[in-house]
């Protein structure tokens, strides 16, 4: 597979000494809970879970699955990791949710009100030192740029998104006009916008900033035409859809320099020749290409890497023992197999996303008198 080392800042965030301290504290505030990002190392998951009991989760349920345990379990205290812009942005979620109404609250999740939101504040932990550098791409100067051209235009913003832009879409959001979530939660957004443009059967433009990886813009794009066209075959009515996909200036790529002839023109539509396009150049940081799959820092392995394995087999010659992944056979620091404790906290999101609550087990792990009830 590819001989570079493949990695990921969240994850290799949360393979360090200072975030074992971090869980350490954790360890001596019972009763705790660990809410880890899915994409860090079964070697994390296994050693976070023996220190505090784990439970991982995506950017589409780390608000209901805090939310959930905080309801479930009485004075417990919450510790995410490893992204800080999310941990940051989530309790600035629920900042604003205490100035909400009950009933509004109560949408959200039902057995919480203003003064539960209140309580679990000050039990609401992240880590500090820990950033995804795709979305680390959102700093002050974005925002500003925002502000200053895209002020009437529905805003949009990942959990993962730097403070700045993720409190611009929470105004708007105010103001129905923006959407903060899960990527699923913003495309769900933008879907809903058009819809109600077309069902308005009146000509319009709208427009939307893009808070998140670009990774998106496909899915969007695909999902927009495909309500145009829809409309198109019914109605004469004329919507325009802008998508726009904020980057710093430091982050754009011309698509064609005499210093670099391997950088070709791109073209949208017949006649339009794009001179850049948002992203910094393969190899700098993240392109337009994609979020994680295809961020270079996470040097993922590649198709023509993958067919040279196949190419192998079937292995008469042992020749793939080379690449068997032995580190999943070593022991936690408890002598237990690291695959079968790393597991434990995936499989205890996955009774949450079947069961909407925390598992029993879990329960019994957080309030156990060891800790992790093991």
């Amino acid at each position: 597979m590819s001989n570079e080392r493949i990695g990921c800042s969240l994850a290799d965030a949360a393979a360090t000494p200072d975030y074992m301290n971090y869980l350490e504290s954790a360890s001596n505030s019972l009763p705790s809970l660990h809410v880890v990002y899915i994409n860090t190392s079964l070697e994390t998951k296994a050693y976070s879970h023996e220190l505090v009991p784990t439970i991982t989760c995506t950017s589409s349920n780390v608000v209901p699955t805090i939310l959930q345990a905080f309801a479930q379990v009485p004075d417990l205290n919450i510790w995410y990791g490893p992204d800080s812009y999310m941990g940051a942005n989530i309790k600035e979620l629920f900042q604003q949710m205490t100035l909400m109404s009950d009933e509004e609250i109560a949408e959200i999740h039902p057995k919480h009100n203003r003064d539960s939101i209140k309580s679990l504040l000050p039990r609401l932990h992240y880590y500090e030192n820990g950033a995804c550098i795709v979305h680390h791409l959102f700093g002050h100067e974005v925002v500003e740029r925002i502000n200053e051209m895209y002020c009437d235009a529905f805003l949009t913003a990942h959990f993962e998104v730097p403070g700045e832009m993720f409190s611009l879409a929470m105004e708007a959001k105010r103001r129905g006009m923006g959407v903060v979530g899960s990527t699923q939660n913003i495309l769900d957004f933008i879907k809903q916008r058009v819809q109600e443009a077309l069902d308005r059967n009146v000509d319009d433009h709208l427009q939307f900033v893009l808070g998140t990886e670009s990774g998106m813009v496909t899915s969007i794009v695909a999902a927009v035409r495909s309500l145009l066209d829809s409309s198109n075959s019914t109605s004469s009515t004329k919507i325009n859809v802008e998508i726009v996909f904020p980057v710093s200036s430091d982050s754009m790529t011309k698509t064609s320099t005499s210093a670099s002839p391997a950088l070709i023109s791109v073209k949208a539509g017949d006649d339009v020749i794009l001179p850049v396009v948002p992203g910094v150049a393969s190899g700098e940081g993240c392109s337009i290409h994609g979020g994680c799959a295809s961020c270079p820092y996470m040097k993922m392995n590649s198709l023509s890497s993958l067919l040279n394995v196949c190419h192998h087999l079937p292995d008469e010659r042992n020749n793939l023992k080379a690449y068997e992944t032995e580190r999943f056979k070593s022991q936690t620091p408890q002598g237990k197999s690291i695959a079968d404790v790393g597991c434990q906290p995936i499989l205890h999101m996955r009774h949450f996303q079947a069961k909407k609550e925390l598992s029993e087990e879990l329960v019994y792990q957080v309030l156990g008198s060891h800790g992790n009830g093991k």
